[in-house]
This record gives C-alpha cells, sequence and structure tokens, in this order.
C-alpha cells in the first residue's frame, strides 16, 4: 500500500512504500552508511566488533546500524558479537523479537489467563439457570 508520508528523517514529503520507508535523499545516505557499515564489518579483523564499537568506528548511528539488522541486510550469523535489543526488557538477542526470559514470561501469562477464563465460564455454567416457556392450554 502507497501513501504520502513525511521522511522521518527530514520532514520532506514522499511517497512511502513498504519498501521504502524514508524520501529518496535520505535513502541515498542511508545507502552510504549502509555500505560504510558493511564494509568496516567484512574485514576479517572486525567480524567480532560490537553494536557500540561498529557505530563508534563507521560514524553510524546504532538505530541505524540497527535496522539494518530488521530488515536482514546485516546477517548476524556472520558476526557474532552484533545483536538487537528484546522488545521488552532490552537484552541483546540474536533472533526473534523477545529475549527466551521474555518469551518464557508471556507464555507464562498467556497459560494463566485462559486458566482464569475457563474457570469463570465454568462458575457462570454453574449458576446459570435455564427456564422453558409451556404455554397454558385453554
Amino acid at each position: 500500500m502507497v501513501e504520502l508520508s513525511n521522511c522521518p528523517e527530514c520532514y520532506s514529503l514522499f511517497v512511502k512504500t513498504p519498501f521504502k520507508t524514508v524520501c529518496d535523499t535520505c535513502s541515498k545516505e542511508e545507502e552510504l552508511q549502509f555500505e560504510a557499515v558493511y564494509s568496516y564489518l567484512k574485514q576479517s579483523k572486525n567480524r567480532s566488533a560490537t553494536l557500540v564499537t561498529t557505530a563508534e568506528e563507521t560514524e553510524v548511528s546504532e538505530d541505524t546500524i540497527l535496522k539494518f539488522i530488521r530488515q536482514g541486510r546485516i546477517q548476524l550469523a556472520n558476526f557474532p558479537n552484533l545483536g538487537y535489543p528484546c522488545q521488552k526488557c532490552e537484552t541483546l538477542i540474536r533472533e526473534n523479537k523477545l529475549c527466551l526470559t521474555c518469551s518464557k514470561d508471556l507464555k507464562t501469562q498467556l497459560f494463566d489467563l485462559e486458566r482464569e477464563e475457563e474457570r469463570r465460564q465454568k462458575v457462570t455454567e454453574e449458576k446459570a439457570t435455564f427456564y422453558t416457556f409451556q404455554p397454558k392450554n385453554k
């Protein structure tokens, strides 16, 4: 779906698509930043660099590097010390959106909620009274 939007970087007007989230000018700048990050990381001595080190050495913001990782432009399998934050607790992770602890916690909460809903349903059914209507014969 395409829509008219303001660029989140420079606020200029552009046509936003699922694959294009910034204007042409910012897109070119972003591409240069990607090239800088990728060139830095592909050097064998830098393959074990962390997110902070990579950001400092390339002068590209951590948020922009994280965007490249989320877009799949930087494959974490090749860079053992890179990761992105868990959406709940900010712990660095390498896959999914939540770390194992938060994922387990969420599953527990959902299970508890489901059990509570079942309990409420059972109580409601036990208290339910049903009446039948039988018309009087004349």
